[in-house]
């Protein structure tokens, strides 16, 4: 019972903090902006406080399209959650395996 009751809070907690960071973004977002990416808005700001800028670096692969962005972007993602959910399923088997057994 206590564990139900916990991991339920932890949901309605987990939700809360998701809606007020929607709330919160949207309200200090620029409407026309929606929710563009960091490296597209700080270019922006950028160029608008110098605008003899030049930057020093160029991409070394620009996608087709943002439909291919964001799927890069999401394949990233995939990759990184897996090898992440890997290692700590191995340290976790690791340190299962460490322990002395109570049954012998």
């Amino acid at each position: 019972m206590k564990k139900a009751t916990i991991n339920i809070l932890l949901a309605v907690a987990l939700v809360l903090v998701a809606a007020i960071s929607y709330l919160i973004g949207g309200l200090r977002t620029d409407p026309e902006d929606g929710f563009a990416g960091t490296d597209s808005l700080a270019t922006r700001h950028i160029q608008a406080a110098h605008p003899d800028y030049v930057p020093w670096a160029q991409p070394l692969f620009q996608p087709s399209s943002s439909e291919v962005e964001s799927g890069l972007f999401a394949l990233q993602a995939a990759l990184g959650g897996t090898v992440l959910g890997f290692t700590i399923g191995r340290l976790s088997a690791r340190r299962r395996s460490a322990q002395p057994s109570d049954e012998a």
